[in-house]
């Protein structure tokens, strides 16, 4: 069990059978009346977000995740991605609703943390910062960086991304997963 007052960014608890994960959260302590602590909660299976109030120090069973360091392979049909286990090299197979947003950079035989939670799989931890090649972008334009402008990237997995006037078809761009946004070349 675990206190509302122990909360942690990105934590995974259990509410009414269901799995929540932290998204964000506030200890609140008003002048007259008792502590509560204000979060706001994504549902692991459906990716519903709920913003929900909780009185300071009420108790919920903390999920146990079980992480293995797996191994992307490669896509197999229109909907399904082949991984393997990199202990026990057994294979499984996810679907596109399973990895979620994280698609956009998976890359053949990258490694990456698949979430697991009991025997059901519930999504994938991506590396937080990935190298990816430039496939399509137009061209800078001379005099047109004073103000450090930005262009739209596409990169070799499909991910479109701002970058920079300078950068080139064929730059390696390190690339922060978590919110989408060019770091520097590689």
């Amino acid at each position: 069990m675990i206190s509302t007052n122990e909360f942690k960014t990105g934590m995974t608890i259990e509410i009414d059978g269901n799995l929540w994960n932290i998204v964000d959260f506030l200890h609140v302590k008003p002048g007259k009346g008792s502590a509560f602590v204000k979060t706001k909660l994504k549902n692991v299976e459906t990716g519903a977000v709920l913003e929900r109030t909780f009185r300071a120090g009420e108790k919920f069973p903390r999920a146990i995740l079980d992480r293995r360091e797996m191994q992307y392979l490669y896509m197999s049909g229109d909907n399904e991605y082949s991984f393997m286990d990199n202990e026990s090299f057994e294979q499984i197979t996810l679907t596109k609703e399973q990895i979620g947003d994280g698609i956009k950079y998976l890359k053949e035989n990258m490694n990456l943390n698949v979430l697991k939670h009991g025997d059901k799989v519930i999504g994938v931890d991506l590396p937080n910062v990935v190298e990816l090649e430039v496939v399509d972008t137009p061209p800078g334009e001379k005099g047109n960086t004073a103000q450090g402008g930005t262009k739209p990237a596409t990169l070799e997995t499909g991910a479109i991304v701002q970058v920079p006037f300078f950068v080139n078809n064929g730059d390696k761009l390190r690339v922060d997963t978590r919110t989408n946004s060019y770091l520097e070349r590689a």
